[in-house]
């Protein structure tokens, strides 16, 4: 077995030939979406999937950027059931925290129930991201902000909620779904037309990846506000 760390907390492990990405478990023996845990002698790292999350499929598609690291504070916008939650939490660890937005009750259940209950570093609200004003008093200011938010208006939505919670300098990682803008457009211009609303609004646009063949239709941003 051969671990290679490819940002802080991100890992290659080859086996058998297999390239797997991971993370190293915040709850060592506690799987959070049937990934396969991978045990060394002093560790244990979860499998992360890039075909169940757009942040590994970003990562395996090459990304230059990682701003989420070891005690990084981050407003997460469209969390679902928390599999790519669950993976930032192993990476920012017991001194980090991520805020978990969702407004669907469903998936918000699965991540209060399935990964929150047993990762104190996540806070879990029931809220919708095109209302941050509307989110609990418990915010502080963040780091980064991590929106996968299927909406027409995706960076705009990003927009409002930096106005109120990103730092000077704090970083967004926006992944665009192309569709869910608008199904008429080519997703190439849809991509442009959101990284122009960003850099419109004070942030420096660092890097796009696509992310096919994980994702169809889909691309990363990552970008910083400006100073």
């Amino acid at each position: 077995m051969e671990i290679v760390e490819l940002f802080q907390g991100v890992f290659q492990i080859k086996m058998n030939d297999n390239l797997l990405l991971a993370t190293l478990n915040l709850i060592p023996g506690r799987s959070v979406y049937g990934e396969h845990l991978i045990s060394t002698e002093d560790d244990e790292f979860r499998s992360w999937n890039p075909y169940r999350s757009k942040l590994a499929a970003a990562i395996l598609k090459g990304i230059g950027h990682m701003p989420i690291s070891a005690g990084s504070k981050v407003l997460y916008l469209g969390a679902a059931s928390g599999t790519t939650c669950s993976h930032i939490s192993d990476i920012i660890g017991e001194m980090g925290h991520v805020w978990a937005v969702d407004f669907a009750s469903r998936p918000l259940r699965d991540l209060v129930d399935n990964v929150a209950r047993y990762r104190v570093n996540i806070s879990p609200m029931m809220a919708d991201a095109r209302l941050p004003g509307s989110y609990p008093a418990l915010i502080p200011t963040v780091d980064v902000i991590y929106a996968d938010v299927a909406q027409p208006d995706q960076y705009k939505i990003l927009v409002r909620n930096s106005e109120l919670y990103l730092r000077a300098e704090g970083w967004a990682m926006m992944a665009i779904k192309a569709r869910s803008v608008d199904v008429t457009r080519p997703p190439n211009e849809v991509y442009r037309e959101q990284i122009e609303g960003l850099d419109d609004n004070g942030f420096d646009i660092l890097e796009m990846v696509d992310l096919e063949p994980y994702e169809k239709d889909h691309a990363m941003v990552i970008a910083r506000r400006s100073a």
